[in-house]
């Protein structure tokens, strides 16, 4: 699926899943892209427009109401977003990752995350959205 087309054709069925209420099938549909190997062959703004898709999605549910599937699809993007924080170090893909481990349990991680996030954007702009958001996260933990 390293071409951009299929990518597209896949994460346009799973945003259907998604408006159609069916949930679990979006999960299930994010774990399977998330977890395939060639997936972090796409470019990394293509990747992101993915992973903000599931992570940042409005309306998810709570990470404290997390189904299993929403774990395994939140499990499976850790890697290659780990990737992409290593790689370009950009606080927006800190908040993403960080985000994840919440929802999977690694409470420690996701403060670490956060944090370091934060660091890099507070030097960058300290008056920025995301310095907000990621202080509010932060707070939550």
């Amino acid at each position: 699926m390293a071409n951009k087309e299929e990518l597209v054709q896949t994460v346009k069925v799973i945003a259907k899943h998604w408006r159609d209420g069916q949930l679990d099938e979006a999960y299930a549909g994010y774990r399977d892209l998330f977890s395939r190997p060639d997936f972090a062959e796409h470019r990394p703004e293509d990747q992101r427009s993915a992973f903000k898709l599931m992570i940042l999605a409005k309306g998810a549910p709570n990470p404290e109401r997390a189904t299993p599937l929403m774990i395994e699809a939140h499990r499976a993007a850790v890697s290659p977003l780990t990737d992409i924080v290593t790689a370009h170090g950009d606080p927006a893909d800190h908040e993403m990752l960080g985000i994840c481990h919440v929802v999977i349990g690694n409470i420690e991680s996701a403060s670490a995350i956060f944090r370091a996030g934060l660091a890099i954007e507070r030097q960058k702009n300290p008056q920025s959205d995301l310095c907000g958001s990621l202080m509010k996260r932060i707070s939550l933990i």
